[in-house]
């Protein structure tokens, strides 16, 4: 009977249209459309902040110092740039505010003397903040003209560089690129399984309960022979066959979109990227999934039940949204890592132990422990959904 009721309902959400965007669409397009979109936009301003031509206003009493020799020798391999020479700072504040000039550099006039004996020279840099990208292209400019300073100071001196770098630290890491991966980037994923889950749970649960209150064939449903459980579970399979599909279209879709638009440039990372997408990760990702998704119908089945109408379901389920979406984000804090606490803390745990499944460090133990964690809250939240289900007063609108 909970299959016949399973069938029942799975043929009615799949001929909804707003279930079908939800769990389907949605989660295949949006990460193409989203990378794509940001790959376009990044490049194109990449590439103008690259051939933008930098007015650069040189103050100074004596145009040919050695500052302004070194910066006018600078390659345009480092950013075009055009050099104004002037004596004062008139106007200077007016000019940058409009853009007519993007930097000033205000050399003092005896630079070329403390350059000579050895000295410090302050240089003050004007610059308009919201301009992203110009503040870095000055700090590459000073960058070389004060390496080439070094570089005379030493040879001027008789010094070995060595003299004022007495460590020479050499960094080995021993991380593979899959945890690097998985440490860095691996909390996105879970992130993403939680979002599109919740989202592939609500449109269905709605429509299966507080839908049906509104299409008055609730009531009708259970006078049917069939004890209130066996419904509740029948529609509840469908709501978590709904999450867990959404979850796994979204995870084909940030793969399809990293394919289709070369976001990887290194063969040896989209190799190990192809690498973690194995049928025993894709199935531990899924042991995991199962109980959170139930979890989820288990509390969304309570609101649409309470619910009188579609828009009151969804008032309801939006805040509930916001507060799932909160332990989601744990797993993009550094420094969290799934141990014998966080292991039991409902979201969290699967959120960590995903991070922890793409990097290729999980412990088993803890594994089995968030699993059955989640195990447990999702089974508290089918009984309460059964409570729910049970009263009258909820049922009858």
């Amino acid at each position: 009977m909970i299959f016949t009721i399973f069938k029942k309902e799975l043929k009615d959400t799949l001929r909804d249209r707003r279930t079908i965007i939800a769990m389907i669409v949605v989660p295949v397009l949006v990460f193409p459309i989203l990378l794509g979109l940001t790959t376009t936009v990044t490049k194109y301003f990449a590439e103008k902040q690259q051939e933008e031509v930098l007015k650069i206003a040189v103050i100074s009493t004596a145009t040919d110092n050695q500052f302004t020799q070194r910066l006018s020798a600078i390659p345009e391999e480092f950013g075009p740039k055009t050099l104004i020479f002037r004596e004062d700072t008139l106007g200077l504040k007016e000019e940058i505010s409009i853009d007519s000039i993007q930097i000033a550099f205000i050399i003092p006039a005896n630079f070329d003397q403390q350059q000579d004996s050895n000295q410090q020279s302050t240089i003050q840099v004007f610059h308009k903040g919201v301009n992203i990208g110009n503040k870095d292209r000055v700090r590459t400019y000073l960058a070389e003209i004060e390496s080439s300073f070094l570089a005379e100071r030493f040879e001027r001196l008789n010094l070995d560089k060595q003299l004022i770098e007495p460590i020479d630290e050499q960094y080995n890491d021993i991380s593979s690129e899959k945890e690097m991966i998985g440490k860095l980037a691996g909390g996105f994923l879970p992130y993403l399984f939680i979002i599109f889950g919740f989202i592939g749970c609500m449109y269905p649960a709605i429509d299966l309960f507080t839908g049906e209150k509104e299409r008055k064939t609730l009531e009708t449903l259970l006078t049917t022979p069939v004890p209130r459980w066996k419904i509740l579970i029948g529609k509840m399979l469908v709501i978590v066959l709904s999450g867990i599909a959404a979850a796994s279209f979204a995870l084909i879709g940030m793969f399809v979109g990293l394919r289709a638009f070369d976001l990887v440039d290194s063969p040896e990372l989209l190799t190990v990227i192809d690498g973690i997408l194995t049928p025993m990760f894709i199935l531990s990702l899924l042991i995991l999934l199962i109980p959170l998704t139930i979890f989820f119908a288990g509390i969304m089945i309570p609101a649409t039940i309470y619910a009188k109408s579609f828009k009151e379901a969804q008032s309801v389920l939006t805040p509930v949204n916001f507060i799932i979406m909160m332990p989601a984000l744990v797993g993009l804090l550094p420094g969290i890592e799934l141990d014998y606490i966080t292991a039991f803390i409902p979201i969290v745990n699967i959120v960590l132990a995903t991070k922890e499944l793409v990097a290729g460090t999980i412990d088993p133990i803890l594994m089995i422990i968030s699993f059955m964690t989640m195990v447990g809250f999702a089974a508290l939240s089918v009984v309460f959904s059964y409570k729910r289900f049970g009263k009258e007063s909820n049922i009858i609108s």
